[in-house]
């Protein structure tokens, strides 16, 4: 029924009568300078990135022959801490477990300015827990000395938690941040031809 009466209606404007186009939303404008600034904010994060990725490999990548004999691939979270407590220098403690949670604080930091959409805590979380858990793989399969341990995973990832919460997810806002959008303003409706 309504659409015999939608087309009478129709019929009486003689056909004339047209759909109003959707009002297209206003385009913000960017401000060149905040696109400079904001690419070399990310080129600096970049090239950061690049530095800890190499601080990174030969922290984790070279051989200890050394240390062949005193480590053991570590499957149970927490036996490793529990082992790095019990020694008697609280230095060694304080060295392992700090030094691994600081390996993971520039992935919360760089990565959400460098990739915006990993921007989120579960995403950081995430992302950095496989990247650590390749690392880990690669020490105990390929490296001469090295073995694997989850509770290096483990405080990697509580680093990039605390790097994000304290900066990157501030840093990254900022860098990121979307210029404001005008009003979109409604075109005035046109009367209808009368035939």
């Amino acid at each position: 029924m309504a659409w015999v009466l939608s087309r009478s209606r129709a019929a009486s404007d003689g056909g004339t009568t047209k759909p109003e186009p959707a009002a297209k939303p206003a385009r913000p404008r960017r401000n060149p300078l905040s696109l400079v600034v904001r690419f070399v904010a990310m080129v600096f994060a970049f090239v950061f990135m690049v530095a800890f990725a190499v601080v990174l490999a030969r922290l984790t990548l070279e051989p200890s022959p050394a240390s062949v004999d005193l480590t053991h691939t570590n499957l149970h979270p927490g036996a490793s801490l529990k082992a790095y407590l019990d020694q008697p220098e609280m230095r060694d403690a304080v060295k392992q477990i700090g030094g691994n949670i600081l390996l993971g604080v520039p992935f919360g930091i760089l990565v959400p300015i460098i990739a915006p959409k990993t921007r989120g805590l579960l995403r950081i979380l995430l992302l950095t827990a496989i990247v650590m858990l390749l690392v880990e793989f690669a020490q105990g399969a390929l490296v001469e000395g090295r073995a694997f341990d989850i509770d290096d995973v483990i405080l990697n990832t509580s680093g990039a938690l605390i790097g994000y919460l304290l900066l990157g997810r501030r840093l990254s806002r900022a860098v990121h941040k979307k210029p404001a959008a005008k009003p979109a303003v409604k075109p005035a409706k046109k009367p209808a031809k009368k035939a």
